[in-house]
């Protein structure tokens, strides 16, 4: 696969071709929740890169057989990126990598940067990035449901890759995720969205 491919009048986003190719579900719903979220809650185009490349770079490992850990991770990105690492750990981190079958420079040419994450959002999924221009409450209320989306979603194809092996038996199902709000203090438990129309606990009744 590779750039020539196109959708809906353009080249295709190279961070689509990697989601698909990856077999990273549910990752592109992620990644917009977090771009479009206000506050605190969101994530600028760089940091979003840089968690596209370590969910990239993981599954490459784990498809050659490694378990890396997070720290381990963390170094490869950095190498392919050039953030910071130095010619000697650069070059005993992609020895120790061909030795377990990573093809260094075809993963290095798949790692994405913000401009891409950008273009993938905006051109491919349509989304904008509003600063605290909407309706906060919406926006807070979207964001939840994208990522119980892709909490459904990643485990329905999770079970499903595992479902009638010996690991697991189970027929056919379907996946629910209740997101609910309990206060410690008046004891009173919402759902999301009931909680953002009723604008608040039962802490002012108490």
């Amino acid at each position: 696969m590779g750039d020539a491919e196109h959708d809906t009048g353009g080249r295709r986003s190279k961070v689509a071709r990697l989601v698909d190719e990856y077999d990273l579900d549910g990752v592109g719903a992620e990644l917009e929740a977090r771009w479009t979220a206000t506050g605190e809650d969101h994530w600028s185009l760089r940091d979003l890169a840089t968690q596209f490349n370590h969910e990239l770079v993981r599954e490459r490992l784990y498809e050659a057989g490694m378990h890396p850990s997070e720290a381990e991770v963390e170094t490869v990105v950095r190498s392919l990126t050039g953030d910071g690492t130095g010619v000697a750990e650069q070059t005993q981190l992609r020895r120790r990598l061909e030795r377990e079958g990573v093809d260094i420079d075809d993963l290095a040419g798949d790692v994405v940067t913000y401009q891409a994450v950008r273009s993938y959002l905006q051109d491919y999924r349509g989304a904008e990035y509003e600063r605290d221009t909407g309706d906060r409450l919406d926006t807070v209320s979207n964001a939840v449901q994208k990522l119980r989306g892709r909490l459904v979603s990643v485990t329905e194809t999770k079970l499903d890759q595992l479902r009638n092996t010996s690991h697991l038996k189970l027929g056919e199902f379907r996946v629910m995720v209740d997101v609910r709000i309990f206060c410690t203090e008046c004891d009173s438990q919402y759902g999301v969205s009931e909680l953002l129309t009723a604008g608040g606990c039962d802490c002012d009744e108490t």
